[in-house]
């Protein structure tokens, strides 16, 4: 289990240190390698979805502090050209659905893990307004920095329930390793290539996460 001493000990801040090495190391390589497919999918983004190219959105880093996410846009315009509003299904198009699968439209975020906003591995940033709504030990997965990659991702990425990824993301926050990682990072490119837990089983997207319901055995705080 995570304990402070675990996080003040030696061992721990010179794994950590590494950690940030190997994360400027791939991210660094990872840009050069990919910049031609990059600078493929850039001008195909444009022409299939529209402009901006880039989706960029505020989201919780460590501790709950704020940054920039940079994504390859997956959707089409919110609105039909008549002024109707869209489903997400509707804006997903195959082309989006198809750089979701491969997760190609992750690849912008090799910026942001340069930067040292992310890690290669870490629990998924998700949406700033969720962060009122996590129980206590859910916050704890704002421990570490978030990842494009993560433990949660490779025992069911988004066909698990909100509070089953939770739960994995604050394993991975008592469990961490060096070691833990390179497995995470080998799982994924399996989880990619099968394209395992894309999405919710008949859902286009992930539903929006409301907070977890705790009974008053559990908290004396309404939730």
């Amino acid at each position: 289990m995570y304990t402070g001493t675990k996080k003040r000990s030696f061992s721990y801040q010179l794994q950590r240190f590494l950690k940030r090495c190997v994360d400027i190391f791939c991210s660094a390589v990872g840009l050069i390698l990919l910049s031609p497919v990059l600078l493929l999918l850039a001008p195909a983004v444009r022409m299939m979805l529209g402009s901006p190219v880039l989706f960029r959105q505020k989201r919780p880093g460590l501790g709950g502090r704020a940054f920039t996410i940079i994504k390859f846009r997956t959707m089409a315009e919110t609105k039909h050209y008549q002024g109707q509003p869209l489903t997400d299904s509707q804006r997903l198009s195959r082309f989006g659905r198809f750089l979701r699968e491969t997760s190609l439209d992750e690849l912008p975020e090799l910026i942001n893990v340069l930067k040292g906003e992310m890690s290669i591995v870490g629990p998924r940033p998700l949406m700033m307004k969720y962060l009122d709504r996590y129980t206590p030990e859910q916050a704890r997965r704002n421990e570490v920095k978030p990842g494009i990659t993560g433990w949660a991702q490779i025992n069911g990425r988004n066909a698990v329930s909100w509070e089953d990824k939770f739960k994995l993301d604050v394993w991975y926050v008592d469990n961490w390793s060096l070691w833990l990682d390179a497995g995470i990072i080998f799982k994924t490119v399996w989880m990619v290539v099968t394209k395992q837990g894309v999405t919710q089983a008949g859902r286009a997207t992930v539903d929006e996460f409301m907070g977890t319901q705790q009974s008053d055995s559990q908290t004396n705080k309404p939730v």
